[in-house]
C-alpha cells in the first residue's frame, strides 16, 4: 500500500500540473486570443492560473457575456455524451464511489473531467479547481487499484490517496491534502488507510513544488489577536459564516432543481448557464474563474464593505448557476471567495467600531475563508489546516479554530447535510448508512431464524437430553412447559459437566433441574446487530426467538454461526454490487451482462404490480428464480442512486431493479414490466 501510495502521489501530482496548464491555456484562448495562447506556450507552461479579471476588464461588455456561454456550449455536450459523472463539482461522485462501488471510477472520467473543468474555469465559469483535481486524482487512484486487481477495501484507500495527492499538489498543502481525503472522502483516520494517504500527499507535494515552486497561494500580512476582547467578534463571525454557507448550499440545490426542470436539451443547459454568469460578469467580472485575485484584494483590505457584500451575493449566484446548469468545477475556491468577502465585510464594521481593539478587515477575511469552508463541507479540521498551509500564517490559528468550530455547529444546526453530502442525499444516498460497515443493522432476526429449535419438555429425564445431543446439531436446548411456553435454556456445556456423574444423577434429574431462566431472548423484529451483541456479551451460541406479543411463546432460535454467515454474505454482496453497478452505469439502462452458465445481470423497470410492496411480500426469488441485487432509486436527472435492498425494502414507482438469474427467468420478469 505504501508503494501504491507513492504511485498515486506521482500520478496525482502530474495530473494537477497538467490540469493547471490546461486552465491557463484555455483562459488565454478565451480571454486573450491567439496572442495569449502563444504567450503561454512560449513562456512558463505551468504559470499560476487564477482568474481572468484583468483580461475581462479589457474586453467589450458583450464578450464578457458570451465567453462563459461559449465555454458552456463545449462543456455541456462533452459531459453529457462522454461521462456524465464529470458534471458538477466532483467530490460527491468520489464519495459515492468509495461508499457504494468499492472505489470503482470509470477511466474515461480522468480525460473528460480534466478537459471539461479546464474549459469551464478557463472560460470564466464561477467554479474552483479543487473538486476536479480530487475527482481526477481519485480516478487515477481507482485505475491503479483496478489494474492491480486489489479488493474493494484497498481500492477505497487508493482512491483516497489519489484525492489527497490532487489537493496537496494543487494547493501546495500536504497536511491538508491528507486530512481532506481522510475526513471528507473516506471518513476514516485508521492507520491502515491514513498511512498511504499521507505518503501519497507528501510525494505529490514534493513533485509539484519541484515543478511549480514552493510558495503560498495567498500572500498575507501577519495577523494576531489585538486584544482578548477580539475573540468575541470572531465568534460572531463564525455564526455569520455558518449562515452564508447554508445559504450557499440551499441556493446551489435550488439552482440544480430549476435547471433540471428547464425545458431545453440537457447538453445545452451549460451554455445557457454560462450566458447568465456572463451577464453577471458584465458589471462584476470578479466572479469569473476561481477568484484568487479578488481574495487577495479582500485580504489586503483594498475594497470597501459595500463592494465586498455585493461580491459575496454575486458569487453565490454565479457559482450556483455554473454548477446547476451543468458546468464542471469545484466549490472549494468559491467557498474561500465567499469567506474572504464575508469576513472583509464584517471586519470593516468591527474595526470601524473598535479600531484600537481589533485588527483590520483583512484578518477577518482570512479567518472567514476557513470558517465558510468548514461550514460548507462540515470538515473544520481540514479547513483550519488548509488555511494555515495556504497562508503559512500561524498567528491567526486561535481565532481561526474558534470561528471554524462555531460556523460548523451553526451550519449543522440549520441544515444537516454538507455541500457534498447534500447532493448525494438528494439522490437518495445516505452516506452515514451506506458507509456503516455493519450490514447487520439492516437485517432482522426473522431473516435468519431457525423455526425448528431443539425443544425439551420440562419433565424430560436426563437420558432424553443425551439422546438429543447424539442426534441433533444444537448447542442450546430450550425447555418448555406443556403450553409450549419457554421457561429456560440448557447449554451443552452444562450437560457435559454432568456426564461423569451420570450414573448417580440420571435417575433423579429432569430437564427443569438444569435450566437457566435468565438467558436473553430475541423477537423476530430485533436486528441481527442486536443479536450479535448478545452473542458477544454472553458468549452464547444460540438464542431463543420469542413472539413479540407473548415473550414466553417460542417461535424459533437464532444461531451465532448463521449470523456470521449472513454478515460475510452481505459484505461480499455489497462489494460485488458496487462493481456490478459501475458496469451497469457504464453500459446504460437495460444493458445485460453475461455472468456465465446461462446467468445474466440486467437492469429492469419495476413492474407495476410490485409497487408499494416489500421484497419479502413479493418473494421474487421464490416466485421467479430471479434475485434482486440492487435498486436504482428514481430521481430527477440521469444516473439515480443505487441501494442494496433488504427484505423490508418497499418498491416504489420509478425504481429500476438490477437483477441476476437465468436468462429465461430474467426475460420472463422483463415481460411483466
Amino acid at each position: 500500500m505504501v508503494v501504491v501510495g507513492i504511485a498515486c502521489g506521482l500520478a496525482g501530482a502530474f495530473g494537477a500540473i497538467v490540469f493547471r496548464f490546461l486552465i491557463r491555456f484555455f483562459q488565454a484562448l478565451f480571454f486573450e486570443g491567439p496572442a495569449g495562447v502563444a504567450g503561454v506556450l512560449a513562456g512558463n507552461y505551468f504559470a499560476e492560473a487564477t482568474d481572468p479579471l484583468e483580461a475581462a476588464l479589457a474586453l467589450p461588455f458583450y464578450w464578457r457575456a458570451l465567453i462563459p456561454a461559449l465555454g458552456g456550449l463545449i462543456v455541456g455536450p462533452l459531459v453529457y455524451f462522454f461521462a456524465r459523472e464529470a458534471k458538477g463539482h466532483g467530490v460527491p461522485e468520489v464519495m459515492e464511489s468509495v461508499a457504494l462501488r468499492g472505489g470503482v471510477i470509470r477511466r474515461r472520467v480522468v480525460a473528460v473531467k480534466t478537459l471539461a473543468s479546464a474549459i469551464s474555469i478557463g472560460s470564466g465559469g464561477s467554479v474552483g479547481r479543487e473538486g476536479p483535481i480530487v475527482q481526477i486524482g481519485s480516478a487515477i487512484g481507482s485505475m491503479i487499484g483496478q489494474v492491480l486487481r486489489l479488493p474493494a477495501r484497498e481500492r477505497r484507500a487508493i482512491v483516497s490517496c489519489g484525492a489527497a495527492a490532487g489537493v496537496a499538489a494543487t494547493f501546495n498543502a500536504p497536511i491538508a491534502g491528507a486530512f481532506f481525503a481522510a475526513e471528507v472522502i473516506i471518513g476514516d483516520f485508521a492507520v491502515g488507510h491514513f498511512a498511504p494517504i499521507v505518503i501519497s500527499s507528501v510525494v505529490a507535494t514534493v513533485v509539484s513544488r519541484f515543478v511549480l515552486g514552493n510558495h503560498p497561494i495567498f500572500e498575507v500580512a501577519s495577523y494576531e489577536l489585538v486584544s482578548p476582547f477580539e475573540l468575541f467578534p470572531y465568534l460572531l463571525l463564525g455564526v455569520l459564516c455558518g449562515l452564508v454557507a447554508v445559504t450557499f448550499i440551499l441556493t446551489l440545490n435550488k439552482s440544480e432543481d430549476l435547471f433540471e426542470r428547464f425545458p431545453i436539451p440537457e447538453y445545452t443547459k451549460a451554455a445557457f448557464g454560462g450566458l447568465l454568469v456572463g451577464c453577471i460578469g458584465i458589471s462584476l467580472p470578479q466572479v469569473f474563474g476561481v477568484g484568487y485575485s479578488s481574495i487577495t484584494a479582500a485580504l489586503g483590505d483594498q475594497w470597501p464593505a459595500a463592494t465586498l457584500g455585493l461580491l459575496m451575493l454575486a458569487k453565490i449566484l454565479a457559482t450556483s448557476i455554473t454548477i446547476g446548469s451543468g458546468g464542471s468545477g469545484g466549490i472549494f475556491a468559491p467557498s474561500l471567495f465567499l469567506g474572504a468577502m464575508t469576513g472583509g465585510f464584517f471586519g470593516s464594521y468591527v474595526h470601524q467600531a473598535f479600531p484600537s481593539a481589533t485588527a483590520n478587515s483583512g484578518a477577518y477575511a482570512l479567518v472567514a475563508m476557513g470558517a465558510v469552508v468548514a461550514a460548507a463541507t462540515h470538515a473544520p479540521l481540514t479547513a483550519i489546516i488548509i488555511i494555515f498551509e495556504l497562508t503559512q500564517s500561524i498567528t491567526i490559528v486561535p481565532p481561526l479554530m474558534a470561528a471554524c468550530v462555531v460556523s460548523t455547529l451553526v451550519a449543522r444546526r440549520l441544515y444537516k447535510e454538507s455541500i457534498y453530502t447534500s447532493k448525494l442525499q438528494r439522490r437518495g444516498v445516505d452516506l452515514e448508512q451506506e458507509q456503516d460497515p455493519n450490514v447487520l443493522k439492516r437485517l432482522r432476526v426473522r431473516d435468519a431464524v431457525d423455526s425448528n429449535p431443539e425443544l425439551i419438555d420440562e419433565a424430560a429425564p436426563f437420558q432424553t437430553l443425551l439422546d438429543s445431543i447424539a442426534h441433533g446439531n444444537h448447542s442450546e436446548f430450550f425447555v418448555v412447559n406443556r403450553k409450549r411456553e419457554l421457561i429456560g435454556a440448557i447449554n451443552l456445556r452444562e450437560i457435559s459437566r454432568m456426564v461423569l456423574e451420570m450414573e448417580h444423577l440420571a435417575p433423579v434429574v429432569v430437564a427443569a433441574d438444569l435450566i437457566d431462566g435468565e438467558r436473553p431472548t430475541l423477537t423476530e423484529d430485533d436486528t441481527l446487530d442486536v443479536a450479535m451483541q448478545l452473542f458477544s456479551h454472553d458468549e452464547l451460541e444460540e438464542i431463543a426467538v420469542v413472539s413479540g406479543l407473548n415473550r414466553r411463546h417460542i417461535v424459533g432460535s437464532l444461531r451465532k454461526r448463521d449470523v456470521i454467515k449472513i454478515f460475510n454474505r452481505e459484505t461480499l454482496r455489497r462489494d460485488v454490487a458496487g462493481t456490478m453497478s459501475s458496469s451497469v452505469r457504464a453500459g446504460g439502462k437495460h444493458s445485460q451482462f453475461d455472468l456465465g452458465d446461462g446467468y445474466v445481470f440486467q437492469e429492469l423497470p419495476a413492474p407495476t404490480r410490485m409497487f408499494q410492496k416489500t421484497l419479502r411480500e413479493l418473494s421474487v426469488r421464490e416466485q421467479t428464480g430471479v434475485q434482486v441485487i440492487l435498486v436504482r432509486k428514481h430521481r430527477a436527472g440521469p444516473g439515480g442512486s443505487l441501494q442494496v435492498p433488504g427484505p423490508e425494502y418497499r418498491i416504489e414507482a420509478g425504481d429500476q431493479l438490477l437483477v441476476a438469474g437465468r436468462k429465461a427467468d430474467v426475460e420472463k420478469l422483463q415481460r411483466l414490466s
